[in-house]
């Protein structure tokens, strides 16, 4: 038996490393009980991350005890559905801040696409945007999930959000456990690309390593978006961490990798602009 616990987790560098050090900790045992205790804070989009490397400690028969929770976080994580996976009691929401957590098999590609229009892009604290534009982010989301099932080889993909009214922000965040971009892009090309160079190749438009389609993963209009809605977009795969903002590009390394990848999108609420694209020529924020 064995007790980790995670504190203050939000979408930082630190942050992802402490669910990182979760998982390696315990990668090694079989037929174990393995205690989670909570403190402070937990923002609940990161059910994502946390329930890929869950699943990949209870594939090794181990089984999870959550043994200490604070009460704010056991709430939203009800609220959000993440506990029910573990025998807890599913709650309302009444305050609709969460876009519900999923463990989706990939070939779910048609339920995802509903589920992105119904529990986010319908929020009304997004900002203001053209119909045409959703459908874009729509299909910019779709591919991310469609990159986690050709490309990861995961058999499973984690997926889930949340509305932060104090912190102006909406995180949707989508986690796989499979083989990593660099392992990927590395296998398909015969390449020996860093995770952080992994990454960046495929966050290019254009690039693909689906044989005879070209496209990366559908980051270059998400990417154009929250440049202008001051928002963030970070990818986490193998040892590499990799954010893109109005700040630019911030890569970092960690000492122990992400046992799959993470993509998590961060919309800013708090922007009065309105957006379109530009063959639309009509909102005060065209691309």
């Amino acid at each position: 038996m064995s007790l980790f616990t995670l504190k203050n987790i939000d979408t930082s560098y630190d942050c992802y490393s402490q669910i990182i050090s979760l998982y390696n900790d315990n990668k090694d045992k079989f037929l174990d009980t393995i205690e989670i205790s909570f403190e402070q804070w937990f923002g609940a989009n990161m059910s994502s991350a946390l329930g890929g490397i869950l699943d990949k400690l209870v594939s090794s028969l181990n089984t999870i005890s959550f043994v200490s929770i604070p009460s704010n976080i056991r709430t939203i994580i009800q609220k959000n559905g993440f506990l029910s996976y573990y025998g807890h009691e599913l709650i309302p929401d009444s305050n609709n801040t969460t876009i519900k957590f999923l463990k989706l098999k990939p070939t779910d590609g048609r339920f995802f696409n509903r589920y992105v229009v119904d529990e986010l892009l319908v929020r009304p604290e997004l900002p203001g945007m053209s119909a045409m534009l959703k459908k874009k982010i729509t299909e910019s989301i779709y591919e991310i999930f469609i990159n986690a099932q050709i490309h990861s080889e995961s058999d499973f993909i984690y997926t889930c959000g949340q509305f932060f009214p104090k912190k102006h922000k909406i995180e949707f965040t989508i986690t796989d456990s499979g083989i990593g971009f660099k392992n990927k892009v590395n296998k398909r090309f015969g390449r020996n690309l860093s995770s952080i160079q992994a990454i960046k190749w495929a966050t290019t438009d254009g690039h693909s390593t689906k044989i005879g389609i070209s496209g990366g993963i559908g980051l270059a209009l998400l990417k154009e978006f929250v440049l202008r809605n001051k928002g963030k977009i970070q990818i986490i795969s193998d040892d590499g961490f990799y954010q893109y903002s109005a700040q630019g590009e911030e890569t970092r390394l960690f000492p122990s990798p992400f046992p799959g990848s993470v993509v998590n999108v961060e919309f800013c609420t708090n922007d009065t602009a309105s957006y379109a694209l530009k063959s639309e020529q009509s909102a005060s924020d065209l691309f």
